[in-house]
């Protein structure tokens, strides 16, 4: 991506929170009444300071981690399984709040406009969850001029309404406007302002975007990267620090009918066309943000899965080339958390600082454990900065555990200790099934002969994949042809199994195939021509027994790729009744059932309607 591109498109998320940070911050000041909001300012500037401290942070892991370091990544190489664990759950979290946060603060912005559609808040939150989901199973991009309209109409309309604040408050002499009386609930003190200062701090959520993304970025992309958070994180301390500047000096304060970016968009602009234009271009923004975690927690979990710590389920990519397990996943946990807590921002916010600062954390921390251990040119500057954000971040993170744990941050805690236990657990169980599974030399069976088919039964090339869910549809010749044979004799067989690799549940099944004397094929799906040369290696190291065709498979699809090449091995010896057969693991437990894929059952729905296609499975009991 170009710099003009990738800094709308992945600052959405950081850039949108200027909608709800500054009065995430107000909303708890203001329980001190005017005293309290005295604090406002001080607590911005410590804001901003611990934004350029984390900023300058991400700079260091863009130079570190080149091919893209996220805080599960970063976490994982220099703190170990069980931190970056922490850091993931971290993660998971913050994105799944990402989405609830930024839908909610949108629908306020609409309904701050449109008061009447106050009462149908959770309603259209939904809705916009549902139409997320929609999009996302089919492949919609965040690249280009469309996605990044949004984030640019966004920071003219907030660098627009605190250009004409100051030219209104220029002409009183920047005397602040009186606030409304405010009644005082609770004094003030060191407790409350660290409550304010952990939630206005929610508004640097989204600032590990760019270092996540590194690779997308024209070449040099560390450069490049480092150059567009540098951009991001100046605008970020601009928005925020106008928009409490504007609060401070308007006399503006939280209420619960109208979003305090609404506020001040009407002392600026009226109730014109520029108030219009404020509000739509934040409420896009936000829905812009809310997508953004599409993009990343099904990654996230794409690489807990790759680790064996999530359901290999998430490995696979959709006919669209998304990662359609992870998206359905975020769709449901978000609208599950925007529904229980009513579609209020102010709910939601408490729950929020812990996974966001717990990720920004672990990450520094790791990236100190990078460069004590690296040495290389500048590691001491470099260490200082990363030390210095982790241990803002850290003070963050065990600020809002104390200070917001019974208005919601225990529920944050209990999701990281739950999260660490499933991924644990599940992590064991593929231990526990991989040494099962393991080939040792003394176990290894191999034919007493070399098994071939029988002469005229050539096996077809493999011909070069398409995208999946563009396989060619039979032929007419082929969907006409019917089983015919009425007797034993007339059946003519080949057995083909399918591999992922070579274990004990992939010996049986061949096996089980040499046994039936009948002709042979092994099928093999790879990612990649390194993974493809890799099999071949273990296949000639196992003896070559069989022949071997494999298929290679760029976008990380099995199904399709397999059903691509049975069509075409029906197609071209429609005479042949052909046997697909499948090592199947079963598992004691039900619930280790989810943990492996159900590969037998959709291959049989797929090559249903062609004739002459057996599908069986050979058990591995575990």
């Amino acid at each position: 991506m170009r710099k003009l591109v990738a800094l709308p498109v992945l600052s959405a998320d950081a850039l949108s929170s200027v909608a709800y940070g500054p009065e995430a911050m107000l909303a708890v000041l203001v329980l001190a009444g005017a005293p309290g909001l005295r604090y406002s300012v001080p607590v911005a500037l410590a804001i901003v300071f611990l934004m350029l401290a984390v900023g300058v942070s991400y700079r260091q892991t863009i130079r570190a981690y080149p091919q893209g370091g996220g805080s599960y990544i970063v976490a994982t190489d220099n703190l170990g399984r069980l931190p970056g664990l922490v850091a993931a759950a971290g993660l998971m979290t913050d994105y799944i709040l990402t989405v609830a946060v930024s839908i909610s603060s949108g629908v306020a912005a609409v309904t701050s406009a449109l008061p009447g559609l106050a009462g149908d808040a959770v309603p259209i939150g939904v809705l916009v969850v549902a139409l997320l989901l929609a999009g996302n199973l089919r492949g919609v991009r965040q690249a280009g001029a469309l996605f990044a309209a949004p984030t640019y109409a966004f920071i003219i309309a907030i660098a627009a309404l605190v250009a004409f604040g100051l030219y209104h408050a220029a002409g009183r002499g920047f005397a602040p406007v009186p606030t409304p009386p405010q009644h005082a609930v609770e004094g003030v003190g060191l407790l409350l302002v660290m409550r304010a200062f952990a939630s206005g701090s929610t508004a640097m959520t989204g600032i590990e975007a760019i270092s996540n993304a590194v690779p997308a970025f024209q070449p040099v992309p560390w450069r490049n990267a480092r150059t567009t958070l540098s951009w991001m994180i100046g605008l970020l301390v601009a928005l925020f620090a106008g928009t409490v500047a504007m609060v401070h000096l308007e006399g503006v304060v939280p209420e619960s009918g109208e979003t305090v970016l609404s506020q001040l968009a009407h002392r600026s602009f009226g109730s014109g066309g520029m108030y219009v234009f404020t509000q739509v271009a934040t409420a896009l923004v936000l829905l812009l943000a809310a997508n953004t975690a599409y993009n990343d927690f099904p990654r996230v979990l794409f690489l807990l899965a790759r680790d064996h710590h999530a359901p290999r389920v998430f490995l696979r990519l959709g006919d669209r080339l998304a990662f359609s397990n992870g998206v359905i996943l975020l769709s449901v946990a978000a609208a599950v958390v925007y529904v229980a807590f009513d579609g209020k921002t102010d709910s939601l916010i408490p729950l929020y600082a812990v996974g966001v600062f717990l990720a920004f954390t672990l990450s520094q921390s790791g990236m100190v454990v990078h460069w004590w251990r690296a040495r290389s040119r500048h590691w001491r500057k470099s260490l200082c900065f990363n030390a210095t954000g982790a241990l803002l971040s850290a003070v963050v993170f065990i600020t809002a555990g104390i200070t917001k744990f019974t208005e919601g941050a225990w529920l944050a805690l209990v999701t990281v200790a739950l999260f660490l236990l499933v991924t644990t657990r599940i992590r064991r169980h593929y231990d526990r099934v991989g040494e099962a599974l393991r080939l040792h030399p003394q176990t290894i069976e191999v034919p007493s002969r070399t098994i071939t088919p029988r002469s005229g039964s050539s096996l077809p090339a493999v011909r070069p994949l398409s995208p999946p869910g563009t396989a060619e549809p039979a032929s007419g010749a082929a969907q006409e042809d019917r089983e015919s044979e009425d007797s034993p004799e007339s059946i003519s067989h080949l057995s083909v199994v399918l591999l992922d690799s070579l274990h004990q549940a992939s010996m049986r099944a061949l096996a089980y195939a040499a046994s039936l004397q009948q002709p042979v094929l092994a099928l093999h799906v790879s990612a990649g021509d390194e993974d493809a040369e890799r099999f071949r290696e273990a296949w000639l190291l196992w003896g070559d027994h069989l022949p071997l065709r494999i298929v290679i498979s760029p976008y990380r699809a099995t199904v399709a790729p397999l059903i691509g090449y049975i069509e075409s091995l029906h197609h071209q010896r429609p005479d042949l009744t052909i046997t697909v057969i499948l090592p199947e693991i079963v598992v004691r437990h039900w619930r280790h059932r989810l943990l492996h894929s159900p590969l037998g059952g959709r291959l049989r729905r797929a090559l249903r309607p062609l004739p002459k296609i057996v599908v069986t499975t050979v058990p591995f009991h575990i």
